[in-house]
């Protein structure tokens, strides 16, 4: 019996090991990249701090950033951690065919017509956009 208590115990401590060794990998890598959306607070931080102040120092009409994208889109592209500036105003055809491949026809007409993707497919069309 003692040497079972010994193995199982052993066994335990080197799953849970390889679990802080794993957490630790995925903090520093980041290979999902979660960390915009885990730690927003430093994301909307930033995005405060771009907001245009006036002289008085009272806060502006904020500026549009791409006029391509919806407020919904714009705001979905910060919280991620992304400058909506810097995604292209213009779609290329073979841009716009990725996202067809990876979304589907259907749901690329709706995100055309204004509607805000989901976090989930920004991932999966992330790829389209270095094309």
């Amino acid at each position: 019996m003692k040497k079972f208590l010994n193995i199982f115990f052993v066994t335990l401590g080197v799953i849970f090991f390889g679990i802080i060794l794993l957490a630790i990998y995925f903090y520093i890598a980041d290979p999902l990249n979660l960390k915009p959306i885990i730690f927003a607070d430093k994301v909307i931080r930033e995005v405060t701090e771009d907001t245009v102040l006036s002289e008085v120092g009272e806060a502006s009409e904020e500026v549009d950033k791409n006029p391509a994208l919806s407020d919904g889109q714009e705001k979905l592209l910060e919280t991620v951690g992304i400058d909506p500036a810097l995604v292209p105003s213009q779609i290329s055809a073979e841009q716009e065919s990725c996202f067809v491949e990876v979304l589907g026809a259907g749901r690329v007409q709706e995100i055309k017509d204004g509607d805000t993707p989901t976090v989930t497919e920004f991932f999966k069309a992330k790829e389209c956009l270095n094309n």
